[in-house]
Protein backbone atom coordinates (compact mmCIF):
# COMPACT_ATOMS: atom_id res chain seq x y z
CA UNK A 1 0.00 0.00 0.00
CA UNK A 2 1.04 3.49 -0.93
CA UNK A 3 1.10 7.03 1.11
CA UNK A 4 -1.62 8.82 0.25
CA UNK A 5 0.53 11.98 0.65
CA UNK A 6 2.02 13.56 -2.24
CA UNK A 7 5.72 12.40 -3.24
CA UNK A 8 6.86 15.86 -2.91
CA UNK A 9 5.48 16.42 0.00
CA UNK A 10 7.06 13.66 2.03
CA UNK A 11 10.25 14.63 0.42
CA UNK A 12 9.72 17.98 1.58
CA UNK A 13 8.45 16.58 5.34
CA UNK A 14 10.51 13.60 5.79
CA UNK A 15 13.26 12.74 3.42
CA UNK A 16 14.82 15.59 1.67
CA UNK A 17 14.16 17.95 5.58
CA UNK A 18 17.45 18.29 7.59
CA UNK A 19 18.73 20.13 10.26
CA UNK A 20 19.92 23.42 8.76
CA UNK A 21 22.93 24.83 10.29
CA UNK A 22 23.11 27.88 8.12
CA UNK A 23 20.40 30.75 7.09
CA UNK A 24 20.04 33.07 4.99
CA UNK A 25 18.59 36.49 6.15
CA UNK A 26 15.71 36.51 4.76
CA UNK A 27 12.91 36.83 7.83
CA UNK A 28 10.40 34.57 9.05
CA UNK A 29 7.34 36.66 9.81
CA UNK A 30 4.82 36.81 12.66
CA UNK A 31 2.09 35.25 9.50
CA UNK A 32 4.47 32.69 8.71
CA UNK A 33 4.64 31.44 12.40
CA UNK A 34 1.49 31.78 12.79
CA UNK A 35 0.26 29.82 9.89
CA UNK A 36 3.02 26.80 11.40
CA UNK A 37 1.09 27.19 14.93
CA UNK A 38 -2.63 27.25 13.29
CA UNK A 39 -1.63 23.54 11.29
CA UNK A 40 0.04 21.91 14.00
CA UNK A 41 -1.69 22.80 17.38
CA UNK A 42 -4.18 19.85 15.84
CA UNK A 43 -1.82 17.44 16.39
CA UNK A 44 -2.42 14.80 19.34
CA UNK A 45 -1.80 15.19 22.81
CA UNK A 46 -3.24 12.92 25.87
CA UNK A 47 -6.41 14.67 27.27
CA UNK A 48 -5.64 17.74 24.41
CA UNK A 49 -3.39 19.04 26.85
CA UNK A 50 -1.34 21.08 24.61
CA UNK A 51 1.69 21.79 27.45
CA UNK A 52 4.06 23.61 24.36
CA UNK A 53 4.78 26.76 25.30
CA UNK A 54 6.90 29.03 22.62
CA UNK A 55 9.10 31.96 22.95
CA UNK A 56 9.95 33.93 19.88
CA UNK A 57 13.71 35.12 20.22
CA UNK A 58 13.66 38.38 17.96
CA UNK A 59 15.40 41.16 19.39
CA UNK A 60 19.06 41.41 18.86
CA UNK A 61 19.15 42.01 23.01
CA UNK A 62 17.12 38.74 23.89
CA UNK A 63 19.84 36.59 20.87
CA UNK A 64 22.45 37.68 22.30
CA UNK A 65 20.95 36.53 25.78
CA UNK A 66 20.01 33.21 24.32
CA UNK A 67 23.37 32.69 22.19
CA UNK A 68 25.42 32.47 25.81
CA UNK A 69 23.56 29.53 26.88
CA UNK A 70 24.09 27.93 23.60
CA UNK A 71 27.32 25.28 23.44
CA UNK A 72 29.95 26.77 21.67
CA UNK A 73 29.27 25.03 18.36
CA UNK A 74 25.95 25.81 18.37
CA UNK A 75 26.33 30.05 18.98
CA UNK A 76 27.27 30.91 15.88
CA UNK A 77 24.07 29.59 13.79
CA UNK A 78 21.99 30.69 16.76
CA UNK A 79 23.37 34.12 16.08
CA UNK A 80 22.44 34.50 12.66
CA UNK A 81 19.50 32.73 12.23
CA UNK A 82 16.53 34.94 10.93
CA UNK A 83 14.39 33.46 14.04
CA UNK A 84 14.88 31.39 17.21
CA UNK A 85 12.14 29.70 19.12
CA UNK A 86 12.43 28.25 22.18
CA UNK A 87 10.21 25.70 23.02
CA UNK A 88 9.22 24.79 26.21
CA UNK A 89 7.32 22.65 28.70
CA UNK A 90 4.35 24.22 30.84
CA UNK A 91 4.13 22.67 33.72
CA UNK A 92 0.87 23.89 34.88
CA UNK A 93 -1.26 23.21 31.57
CA UNK A 94 -4.13 21.62 33.92
CA UNK A 95 -5.36 24.91 34.20
CA UNK A 96 -6.54 24.88 30.75
CA UNK A 97 -7.76 21.43 30.49
CA UNK A 98 -11.47 22.26 31.49
CA UNK A 99 -11.65 24.18 28.42
CA UNK A 100 -9.55 22.28 26.50
CA UNK A 101 -11.09 18.35 27.42
CA UNK A 102 -14.39 19.52 28.24
CA UNK A 103 -15.27 15.72 28.23
CA UNK A 104 -13.89 15.15 31.12
CA UNK A 105 -12.98 19.16 32.75
CA UNK A 106 -12.52 16.63 36.34
CA UNK A 107 -9.05 15.35 34.55
CA UNK A 108 -7.43 18.65 35.81
CA UNK A 109 -8.11 17.46 39.65
CA UNK A 110 -8.26 13.62 38.76
CA UNK A 111 -4.48 13.32 37.15
CA UNK A 112 -2.84 16.35 37.60
CA UNK A 113 -2.79 17.68 41.26
CA UNK A 114 0.17 16.73 41.73
CA UNK A 115 3.43 18.31 40.05
CA UNK A 116 5.11 15.26 39.58
CA UNK A 117 2.45 13.67 37.04
CA UNK A 118 2.24 16.83 35.54
CA UNK A 119 5.76 17.27 34.87
CA UNK A 120 6.21 14.12 33.35
CA UNK A 121 2.91 14.43 31.53
CA UNK A 122 4.12 18.12 30.25
CA UNK A 123 7.68 16.88 29.23
CA UNK A 124 6.08 13.72 27.01
CA UNK A 125 3.16 15.57 24.93
CA UNK A 126 5.47 19.07 24.71
CA UNK A 127 7.75 16.78 23.09
CA UNK A 128 4.94 15.22 20.65
CA UNK A 129 3.87 19.01 20.06
CA UNK A 130 7.72 19.88 19.17
CA UNK A 131 8.49 17.39 16.46
CA UNK A 132 5.04 18.58 15.14
CA UNK A 133 6.49 22.35 15.16
CA UNK A 134 9.02 20.98 13.38
CA UNK A 135 7.29 19.41 10.84
CA UNK A 136 5.16 22.26 10.02
CA UNK A 137 8.52 24.63 9.66
CA UNK A 138 9.16 22.45 7.02
CA UNK A 139 5.66 22.48 5.54
CA UNK A 140 5.78 26.30 5.61
CA UNK A 141 9.21 26.05 3.13
CA UNK A 142 11.26 26.86 5.85
CA UNK A 143 14.42 24.62 7.48
CA UNK A 144 14.15 24.02 11.26
CA UNK A 145 17.66 23.91 13.35
CA UNK A 146 16.51 21.75 16.73
CA UNK A 147 19.12 21.43 19.13
CA UNK A 148 19.75 20.46 23.25
CA UNK A 149 22.93 21.74 23.24
CA UNK A 150 22.64 24.37 24.99
CA UNK A 151 22.38 25.12 29.36
CA UNK A 152 19.18 24.40 30.50
CA UNK A 153 18.58 25.77 33.74
CA UNK A 154 20.11 29.31 31.82
CA UNK A 155 17.90 29.47 29.10
CA UNK A 156 14.82 28.85 31.89
CA UNK A 157 16.34 31.42 34.20
CA UNK A 158 16.77 34.26 31.47
CA UNK A 159 13.74 33.18 29.33
CA UNK A 160 10.79 30.83 31.45
CA UNK A 161 10.07 30.98 34.79
CA UNK A 162 9.82 27.67 37.53
CA UNK A 163 6.85 26.57 35.99
CA UNK A 164 8.23 25.56 32.30
CA UNK A 165 11.16 23.34 31.27
CA UNK A 166 12.95 24.33 28.41
CA UNK A 167 12.74 21.30 25.43
CA UNK A 168 14.77 22.65 22.87
CA UNK A 169 16.06 25.77 21.06
CA UNK A 170 15.11 25.48 17.03
CA UNK A 171 16.28 28.19 14.38
CA UNK A 172 14.34 28.58 12.05
CA UNK A 173 14.83 30.49 8.54
CA UNK A 174 15.35 29.76 4.89
CA UNK A 175 18.94 27.33 4.62
CA UNK A 176 22.13 29.11 3.85
CA UNK A 177 24.93 28.02 1.67
CA UNK A 178 26.55 24.68 2.96
CA UNK A 179 23.54 24.22 5.35
CA UNK A 180 23.72 20.57 5.89
CA UNK A 181 25.89 17.91 7.00
CA UNK A 182 25.99 14.41 4.87
CA UNK A 183 22.56 12.41 5.70
CA UNK A 184 23.49 10.07 8.84
CA UNK A 185 21.78 6.49 8.35
CA UNK A 186 18.91 5.15 9.40
CA UNK A 187 17.92 1.96 11.21
CA UNK A 188 15.72 -0.36 8.74
CA UNK A 189 12.20 -1.62 9.39
CA UNK A 190 13.14 -4.63 10.62
CA UNK A 191 15.37 -3.53 13.19
CA UNK A 192 13.05 -1.10 14.92
CA UNK A 193 9.38 -2.70 14.21
CA UNK A 194 8.32 -6.25 16.26
CA UNK A 195 5.20 -7.93 15.85
CA UNK A 196 3.91 -10.24 18.36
Amino acid sequence: MSLVLDPAAQDLLFREARTANTFTDEPVTEEQIQAIYDLVKYGPTAFNQTPLRITLVRSAEARERLVRHMAEGNQAKTATAPLVAILAADNEFHEELPTLFPAFPQAKDVFFSERPARENAAGLNAALQAAYFIVGVRAAGLAAGPMTGFDFEGVRKEFLDDDHTPLMVVNIGKPGADAWYPRSPRLDFDQVVTTV
